[in-house]
């Protein structure tokens, strides 16, 4: 249950798909002056090293922002992630790769706050170590997000972007995905959550975005990104999405922009591709 280690993935194409939607969504937050909580409920170690075993062992960041950084003609709509990467790799060469709560961090503000959850204890001390001075600004609790979330919904301030990510290394996280998110409807409705999915040959895989349109919402997005053709024996990733329940109005047309380059600059092969659907009042 606790064998996922996210620095094999750090910075691949899911990475990319996840990091620059999450600052689009904290950017959009940041229009206004109510302070806001950033809820992670898989945040990992926070940041990774590229240079280490585990990144390099298939060295996915290679075919996911390694084929944005230094490019020329990339959106104004990635450039903001894109900083964040290189803000963290002062001398050019790319080392370093911020999981979602050190994207997150530095786009908070003084009253706003973060709740990240690690249940795996080597990435959760990693993770504390990289909070150890955020004070009460970002608390680090090694607990299951999919439940211990429910202490912080609704959050004081009345408003809250949740990341629920899981690996789905076991196939009831689908299940739990469902069921974690009713529960957060009802105490907080008029949250944002995003949900990020891999896109497997499983059929928990393929059912999932529709099995969360039909939570009770009446505003969401679903978008993905295919970077190949799926395998013929069935095996691996071929893509991820993210369903975004209570989008702001603004995302639909950014994606619309940005998803068609991501496509040009991390496909494959020929399957490459993306999805993008909404439903807004």
């Amino acid at each position: 249950m606790l064998s996922y280690r996210h620095a094999f993935h750090a910075g691949n194409h899911a990475d990319v798909l996840k990091h620059f939607v999450l600052v689009q969504l904290l950017e959009y937050f940041n229009q206004k002056d109510k302070p806001y909580w950033y809820i992670d409920t898989h945040a990992g170690a926070g940041c990774y090293s590229l240079d280490e075993a585990f990144a390099r062992k298939n060295a996915e960041f290679e075919d996911g922002v390694g084929r944005l950084l230094g490019r020329k003609d990339v959106p104004k709509e990635l450039k903001s992630y894109l900083k964040l990467v290189r803000d963290l790799n002062e001398s050019g060469k790319l080392r370093l790769y911020p999981g979602s709560p050190c994207c997150a961090a530095p786009l908070l503000r003084e009253e706003d706050r973060m709740r990240l959850f690690e249940l795996h204890p080597a990435d959760r001390r990693l993770l504390q170590k990289t909070f150890d001075e955020a004070g009460s600004k970002a608390i680090v609790l090694e607990q299951d997000g999919f439940t211990g979330i429910n202490a912080f919904l609704p959050p004081p301030t009345r408003r809250a972007l949740v990341l629920i990510d899981p690996p789905y290394e076991i196939k009831t996280d689908y299940r739990t995905v469902l069921a974690a998110l009713k529960e957060c409807l009802r105490r907080f409705a008029t949250g944002t959550y995003v949900v990020w999915y891999p896109k497997l040959h499983s059929m928990q895989s393929r059912e999932l975005p529709d099995k969360l349109k039909r939570l009770p919402i009446t505003s969401w997005l679903h978008v993905s990104l295919d970077v190949r053709k799926p395998s013929d024996d069935g095996f691996g990733m071929h893509g991820s999405g993210l369903f975004v329940i209570n989008p702001p109005w603004t995302l639909p047309a950014t994606l619309k922009k940005v998803m068609p380059y991501l496509v040009s600059v991390l496909g494959l092969d020929d399957g490459a591709t993306f999805t993008l659907e909404a439903e807004m009042p």
